[in-house]
Formats: C-alpha cells, structure tokens, sequence
C-alpha cells in the first residue's frame, strides 16, 4: 500500500515538473512571437523601440496569459470540487458571462480600470448568487441541478448584454464590448494589469491556503461539519475567493471559454485523486491552454483572432465528450 502510494506521489511530482518545464518553455517563445517578431540580440544591442514594445505590450500580454491561465484552471478545480460537479467551471455556472456583463455595464457608465473591475467582480458575484438560488429551488439534491441553473444565469447574463450593446455608442463603446465577449489579450498593456494581477495573485496564495478546507467541502456536509470545517462559512469565503479571481482576469482577457473545464479535468485525468497536486496542476495545465491559443491566435492569420476561438475548438468537443459520458461525479 505504501509503495503504490509512493509511486503515485512520485507521479504526480513527474506530471508538475513536466508541466511547469512546458510552462515555462511556452512563456518564454512567446514573448517572441507576433506580428511584430522581437529579437533578443536586437535587445541586448539596446534598440529602444524593441525594448518598448517588450516591456509596454509583449511581456504584459504573455503574463496575463501566464497567471490569467493558471487562474481559470485553478478555479475550475475549486467550483467543481465546491459543487461536486465536474461540469462546473466558471463559465458553465455563469460566473464569466456574469463577469462579462458587468464589465460592459462599467465601460457603458463607469469608464474607468477600477470601476469596469469592480463591475466585473459584481456582476460574476450576482451571477454565482443567482446559479446557487436557482439550483436551490431544486429539492432533490441533484448534481446537475446547478450545471442547468448556470445555463439560465448565462442566458439572462446575455440578454442583459444585448440590452446594453443597443444602447451603447457603436463607434466608442461597442467596440468595447464586443472586444470583452470575445476574449483576447491583444489591449493587454503594462499600465492596466498591475492592480488586476496582484488581486487575482493574492486571492490564489489565499485559496491555496484554504486547499485542505475546499477539497472536504467535496464530502458529505455532515463528515466535513465532523471534520472541524464550518462548511456554510467556508463555501462562502472560497466562493468569493474564486469569484474575485475569474472577474480579475475576466476583467482584463474579455471572456474565455473552457479553460476553467478543460485544465481541472486533465489535471484530474493524470492524477486521478483530488490532492493538493491536482490543484496545483490544474493551473499549470491552465496556463499552458491559454499560452497556446494566444500563440495561434496571434500567428495563423494576417489579422489577430480572438483567442476563445482556439480554446472554444478544444472545449465544446471535450464537454460533449462529458455529457455522453455521464461523468457527473468528482
């Protein structure tokens, strides 16, 4: 027993060294890699506008892809471990649709970094509130209840948009929109992150601390009660935790899709446990998602293509897969 246990944990370390070896690989090609290709050698000669477009634009770009990456994958894990549900990720149940909606009600009245955030964050927080209320009114305790109830919060959540896209200045402010709904990170520039990332970095040091409580909110709420968690506290606090952490990157990306679905269930698929090392490869498994789809959307077209449009081709097939699996359980 204790040698399989040890080969599984000698495993699971192989599968995160490996990762973040790919990590890291992906980030570093990709500070390089665009329409306007960069030259390191260009660089260490001192050409400033190279060195500019590396600090002000390139470098920015790739590190929210980076952290924004390992984020969604991380707190895919953490809805599907809080719903007992492994279909539910951030923007299944609503919260990025939410997120994305209330972005849009900031660009439209409150035209500044901080408010289009904390518009963001309140719109993901309304979204989770009403997919937890709707899957409530559901008394048979089914665990699909709240995948359904997500859909009808991300169906409101875009009527709510189309609402506010006729309203919208079509020259200035639809624009704008339409950008967040299709996710990218093309506007990433180093004078919009700083705040966003630090919130987003603070709330996963946070959840990662929490990591023992999250994954026995995953039993039965007696044994978790008996287990010394105050389970209605915590789901509370990790709720809001992981909320502020998709809206902080939702906030700067736009919506992108499937990420928070794909990483948690490949992650579980190598390791197949729960264990602190599946969090943790859930965001590297994240991060390495989202660095590839914004190389290919930067790369196989003249004009530069919206990145969920490479993670949507991945996600949709891989969620039809699920659904004729059956595989509702964690």
């Amino acid at each position: 027993m204790r040698r399989s246990t040890s080969l599984n944990t000698a495993k699971n370390n192989r599968y995160i060294v490996i990762g973040v070896i790919i990590l890291i690989t992906l980030f570093l090609c990709s500070l390089f890699i665009g329409r306007f290709p960069l030259s390191l050698s260009k660089m260490l000669e001192g050409d400033e506008f190279q060195i500019k477009i590396f600090w002000t634009l390139r470098f920015s770009r790739v590190l929210v892809g980076f952290i924004g990456g390992f984020a969604l994958g991380m707190a895919g894990f953490v809805f599907q471990i809080l719903f007992r549900n492994s279909l539910a990720s951030p923007d299944i149940i609503g919260v990025s649709s939410g997120a994305s909606a209330g972005a849009a009600l900031g660009i439209l009245f409150f035209p500044s970094a901080i408010a289009v955030m904390l518009c963001s964050f309140s719109g993901a927080l309304i979204a989770v509130i009403l997919a937890i209320f709707f899957s409530s009114l559901d008394r048979s305790d089914r665990k699909g209840t709240i995948i359904l109830a997500g859909i009808a919060v991300h169906s409101l959540a875009q009527t709510f948009l189309m609402i506010l896209k006729t309203i919208a200045d079509p020259e200035r402010q639809l624009a704008s929109i339409e950008y967040w709904i299709m996710g990218s990170l093309n506007g990433v520039n180093s004078h919009a992150i700083s705040s966003n990332l630090v919130l987003c970095l603070i709330c996963l040091s946070i959840l990662v601390v929490f990591n023992r409580q999250t994954l026995l909110l995953s039993q039965d709420e007696a044994e978790a009660k008996l287990l010394g968690v105050d389970v209605y506290k915590m789901r509370f606090i990790i709720l809001i935790l992981t909320t502020l952490t998709v809206s902080s990157v939702v906030s700067l990306t736009g919506l992108i899709s499937f990420v928070g679905l794909l990483a948690p269930h490949s992650a579980r698929r190598l390791t197949n446990d729960n264990s602190v090392k599946t969090f943790i490869l859930s965001g590297i498994i994240g991060g390495i998602i989202l660095l590839i789809a914004d190389i290919l959307a930067r790369s196989v077209s003249q004009t530069e293509l919206p990145v969920s449009i490479f993670t949507s081709l991945i996600g949709a097939p891989f969620l039809v897969f699920l659904i004729f699996r059956g595989r509702d359980r964690i």
